[in-house]
């Protein structure tokens, strides 16, 4: 393949991340500037006052976010790495993202347990309960919305037992940011980490962590154990000099501010019910295809639909024929791998993408069949009148 000549088409990105972008996101990746000037600094500084914003803090003096170059997986990392060694970490999991939460502790702290729930299977709350009370936990992982599966975890009811049992509680938040209602404080949150190449709307590669100061603190004489995600680190820069310690991608953060006040100017509750507007218009459509779901509405996020495949179609196929149309759509993973298929419809997607994404499919699907129809048919041509096997013993 000659990479040079080579050009990608525009996809309509139907997945949980990355995302379609608006114009001005794009346009703002054409700034450029020093990352130790002073114009990056008020940069970073307006992207904190907008995450706390976004987020609607209401005591915006107890928190304060700060903002690293990598993957949401990357701010996952910082924090685990973070704490104090010998501390006991729990992690609640119903999918790959909790699976992967626990893999991260694992490597930087040695009591980190998991408490494992099938894949697409709600939190028992009882259960976690009964756990703390029975074991010790000084700290709570917990991803919000588990992309996996589309499941959305209940927060702010974990919250309240972490609360009630004065535990650290630690939530990822990267696919749920932006799309849903996030209350960090009364959901008991100490960190909670985020990315901008979800919901927010931004280009990937810039991700964050939201914290409170006191928490933040206590880490400043925690012996470090990674270089590079050090969080006090991130923390002490941000805080001190409205910088980063390392070269951040500058031109990724103009991008991230610029979405970041799109949606403060739509409105953050204008967002949510604009992205619940889109998922509504697709779960109607798709359920007047026949299709169903791998989990009860109630228990979906606003972000992303997990469709069961029919009988009749194969992931790979019907990812062919979409991407033939410039449409994108994921798998399954785990367990749901080839079983089911999902679609997204964050970023810059609109009614009118929905529903081209609506006609596409049925048209798909009809041609899947249709070409399943044909290869089962027997040719007139070569059909045997005399075949006992066909028409029995003339």
């Amino acid at each position: 393949m000659n990479y040079q000549k080579m050009k990608v088409k525009k996809h309509f990105l139907f997945c949980p991340g990355p995302v379609n972008i608006a114009a001005n996101v794009k346009d703002a990746v054409q700034n450029e500037i020093g990352h130790r000037e002073s114009e990056f600094s008020q940069l970073l500084g307006n992207i904190n006052s907008k995450l706390l914003e976004l987020y609607e803090i209401r005591d915006t003096k107890e928190y304060h976010p700060v903002v690293i170059t990598g993957s949401g997986t990357a701010v996952n990392e910082a924090v685990l790495s973070s704490l104090p060694g010998d501390l006991h970490i729990l992690v609640l999991s119903n999918g790959e993202f909790g699976e992967r939460l626990y893999d991260i502790s694992k490597i930087h702290n040695k009591n980190t347990k998991i408490l494992k729930f099938d894949w697409a299977e709600n939190l028992d709350l009882e259960r976690i309960e009964k756990y703390i009370k029975r074991n010790r936990v000084d700290v709570v992982a917990m991803v919000h919305h588990e992309t996996s599966t589309g499941m959305l975890n209940p927060l702010e009811k974990v919250g309240l037992i972490t609360k009630k049992y004065n535990k650290m509680f630690f939530v990822d938040s990267i696919s749920s940011a932006g799309a849903e209602k996030i209350d960090l404080e009364k959901a008991n949150v100490a960190f909670c980490t985020g990315t901008a190449g979800k919901a927010i709307g931004s280009l990937p590669g810039v991700a964050f962590v939201i914290g409170k100061k006191e928490e933040f603190e206590k880490l400043k004489d925690v012996p470090a154990k990674t270089a590079y995600l050090n969080l006090y680190n991130f923390y002490r820069y941000s805080t001190q000099f409205s910088q980063t310690p390392n070269t951040p991608a500058v031109q990724l953060y103009f991008a991230f501010n610029q979405a970041l006040t799109n949606v403060l100017n739509e409105g953050i509750a204008k967002r949510r019910k604009h992205i619940d507007d889109m998922t509504q218009i697709l779960r109607t459509g798709l359920k007047k295809l026949g299709l169903s779901f791998l989990i009860d509405e109630e228990h979906m996020s606003s972000v992303l639909t997990t469709v069961k495949l029919p009988n009749s179609v194969e992931f790979e196929k019907l990812k062919q024929h979409l991407r033939e149309r410039n449409i994108i759509v994921y798998n399954g993973k785990g367990p749901f791998l080839n079983k089911v298929f999902q679609v997204g419809n964050i970023g810059a997607i609109n009614k009118d993408n929905v529903e081209f994404f609506l006609r596409n499919l049925e048209e798909v699907l009809q041609q899947i069949q249709k070409d399943k129809d044909d290869k089962l048919a027997i040719p007139i041509r070569n059909i045997n009148l005399q075949d006992p096997v066909l028409f029995g013993t003339l």
